[in-house]
């Protein structure tokens, strides 16, 4: 299969930071607190404050985490001899030392996410794969987590209302799931679906599921429409899907107030890309100014500014080297924390990193370097919290390095700890704290 950027902790605001709030909105702040107002008044704007700063890390899918300590993390595999489903790790961001704590069972969590609290854990069973019974519909797991202790308890599955689900995302205001499901058999085909989530953690069946048709001229790859993301814009208005299959990033607006559906399609639909090149994964800078895409089939890298549910094309980058002859095969994409590097995973033979600095300006990425992943396929990878390690996953090697990352300069250490996984596919952190 070909499919796979999170999860954080709402933490209590420290005084530092309220006192930090002049500093952050100076704007916005003096209209909530200008003097002189009535006990009430202030509550109330201090209220409205940390709602803002609240809604605006939900729309990234983040929010506060500690500077550095320890993290679970949680590590989803295709499941076979070596695994037999969810690993979970405890990472000390100091030493860059993994320790397995626990594991739980599922079939071929290939993609997972945690509530944006730590409680839950959301994966996809990606079923049926290449061989399966086109009949047979993909699930979603749902999972109730304990951070301290790492371990994780099943709670319910319900089907993915397709084939072979391979990505999942959380609406900013937490209310629903969307998964994309890839679907390699043409019928029922591409398509993602819309899940409710409820207060135990348990997730419902799909309330809204949407088909794509069409396709692109790559031959095995591109006969019939292929989902490969869904990703939520970060104002939170809008979702986009890419579809491999048809070489389109789809575009839906977001309105669960029911006033025009729960997602209906834009204007504009969607944005074409280059056709044969596959488009796969998406990301947002952290300033939602600027999203970046991987193109799996032509394995590059494209920039887009965005503005009020509109991506525009402002640039494309090969992932591969000069003269490069080998199969290529672009998968994950991640930024840095400070939103100054782009990582991207290329597969076939290259099997590597390919590490961009972001042009403040523009969004425009200039490569920096490229860092072997030392195995067979690295499907995806993953940035610590903190920034200082990359942990990539070889999924066809099983195994998973973890390197240290300069701040500074983006580059990887070239000599990296190993961890022996079986078909590693995905990394999610969690604060215990």
């Amino acid at each position: 299969m070909h499919c796979r950027n999170r999860a954080a902790v709402h933490a209590a605001l420290p005084r530092s930071f309220l006192h930090s709030l002049p500093r952050l909105f100076p704007r916005l702040f003096p209209r909530l607190f200008r003097f002189p107002r009535s006990t009430a008044s202030i509550i109330k704007g201090l209220a409205l404050m940390v709602s803002i700063i609240a809604t605006s890390a939900s729309a990234q899918g983040t929010a506060a985490s500690p500077a550095d300590g320890v993290y679970d993390l949680l590590v989803g595999t295709y499941t076979g001899p070596k695994s037999e489903g969810i690993d979970v790790y405890r990472f000390d961001t100091k030493s860059g030392a993994a320790t397995r704590v626990s594991s739980a069972k599922t079939v071929n969590p290939s993609y997972l996410i945690a509530s944006r609290d730590g409680r839950f854990v959301y994966a996809v069973n990606e079923l049926p794969g290449d061989n399966g019974p086109a009949t047979q519909r993909g699930g979603i797991s749902a999972f109730g987590f304990d951070a301290k202790s790492g371990q994780l308890t099943f709670l319910n599955q319900v089907s993915s209302d397709g084939n072979d689900p391979c990505y999942l995302s959380l609406s900013p205001d937490g209310r629903y799931l969307t998964t994309a499901n890839y679907s390699v058999a043409a019928d029922p085909g591409g398509s993602f679906a819309v899940f409710p989530l409820e207060a135990d953690g348990k997730v419902g069946a799909a309330v809204l599921t949407v088909h794509h048709e069409g396709g692109g001229p790559v031959k095995g790859r591109q006969d019939n429409a292929h989902v490969h993301s869904t990703v939520f814009s970060p104002d939170g208005h809008y979702l986009f899907a890419q579809d491999l299959g048809a070489d389109k990033l789809f575009s839906y607006r977001y309105t669960p107030d029911g006033s025009r559906g729960l997602l209906g399609p834009t204007e504009h639909r969607y944005v074409d890309m280059k056709a044969g090149s596959g488009p796969r994964h998406l990301v947002f800078a952290p300033d939602g100014k600027y999203a970046y895409l991987t193109s799996e089939l032509a394995a590059t890298v494209s920039v887009f500014r965005y503005g009020d549910g509109n991506l525009t094309l402002v640039q494309t980058v090969p992932m591969a080297k000069p003269g490069f002859k080998g199969q290529v095969g672009a998968a994950a994409i991640h930024l840095s924390p400070d939103g100054r590097f782009v990582y991207a995973s290329n597969r076939g033979d290259a099997n590597e990193i390919v590490i961009y600095a972001v042009d403040p300006s523009n969004g425009h990425l200039r490569e920096v370097g490229r860092q072997s992943s030392l195995g067979k396929s690295p499907r995806e990878f993953s940035i610590d919290p903190t920034g200082h390690w990359l942990i990539v996953g070889n999924q066809n090697s099983d195994t998973a390095y973890v390197f240290r990352r300069d701040l500074q300069s983006g580059l990887l250490d070239a000599n990296p700890a190993r961890l022996d996984i079986g078909a590693p596919v995905d990394f999610v952190w969690v604060s215990p704290s």
